[in-house]
């Protein structure tokens, strides 16, 4: 079993109904994992690996970098200090030879992976971040209004339940004075967002799923992934769901029946997080 997913399978059974995943930050905002050397953010599975061995291991910052590139800065990672592996995938360029296949002479691409084995600046010594300005807070949640504004997915408030309507492709929100916080009203807009971005005319994702079903509940791992992703790209906190207990235990089981869902559900996510930046004023470059 892949190992980030048997540490969160094992996370959520230590903690049942009061497990929380590494992107839910106690309420208060998480960023996204980034390199030391190249500034960029990782992406897919490497955010979910890095953030769980953050969690577990309660660093405070999301700042990773191999052996070389702590060195190289000047700082030395500590004896002992355990290495998170991450995996960048390369697209190349495969020979093929003129009477190969359709005789085109042309060669494939393929995609190769290389692991690479990254240290938590909290795991060396020698090296001070620079400071950084952060947005205050109403400037990052007019931001994210904006943000969601430009998915150019219509949205319905009234009532007192939070959907996506495959149907009409209309997303229902509750008004904002029903949430406890800003944080938590575009949590849930951007969630529901994200199962619009699977729509049949935007990702194609399978949304047929009941709940309870495997289906459903592969889907809302991948919408759940998705939400951390952008509201950590975002600067806002993620909170738990009201029905996070029923959530986790689906997810669980779906964890269990197919270790390599997580790969799955993440490499969804980042995809729905893509064209969720792509449709913004300016995209953004991320890194593996």
């Amino acid at each position: 079993m892949p190992r980030v997913t048997a540490e969160i399978i094992a996370a959520i059974e230590r903690g049942a109904g009061e497990w929380r995943a590494p992107w839910f930050h106690n309420g208060t905002s998480i960023a996204r994992p980034t390199n030391l050397a190249s500034s960029k953010r990782y992406r897919g599975i490497n955010i979910l690996a890095l953030w769980a061995a953050g969690f577990v291991a309660g660093y405070d910052d999301g700042l990773w970098g191999t052996y070389k590139q702590w060195q190289e800065v000047g700082a030395q990672v500590r004896e002992g200090e355990r290495a998170t592996t991450v995996v960048l995938w390369t697209e190349i360029k495969a020979s093929r030879h003129a009477n190969d296949d359709d005789g085109d002479g042309e060669g494939q691409q393929r995609m190769f992976a290389r692991a690479f084995s990254v240290f938590n600046i909290a795991q060396v010594n020698g090296y001070e971040r620079p400071e950084t300005s952060t947005l205050p807070e109403a400037d990052r949640l007019a931001h994210a209004e904006a943000f969601i504004a430009n998915l150019g997915v219509k949205t319905v408030f009234g009532g007192s339940d939070a959907y996506y309507r495959p149907s009409a492709d209309t997303v229902a929100m509750p008004p904002f004075a029903s949430f406890r916080d800003a944080a938590s009203f575009y949590g849930v807009w951007l969630h529901e967002c994200g199962h619009a971005s699977g729509s049949k005319h935007r990702l194609d994702r399978d949304l047929s799923g009941r709940f309870g079903s495997a289906a459903y509940a592969a889907e809302e791992c991948c919408v759940e992934i998705l939400s951390g992703l952008v509201l950590a790209d975002l600067g806002i906190a993620h909170h738990p769901r009201p029905d996070h207990a029923a959530y986790v235990a689906s997810w669980l089981k779906v964890l269990k029946d197919d270790p390599k869902a997580i790969f799955t559900a993440a490499s969804k996510a980042q995809q729905a997080a893509d064209w969720m930046h792509a449709q913004q004023p300016q995209s953004e470059t991320l890194a593996a």
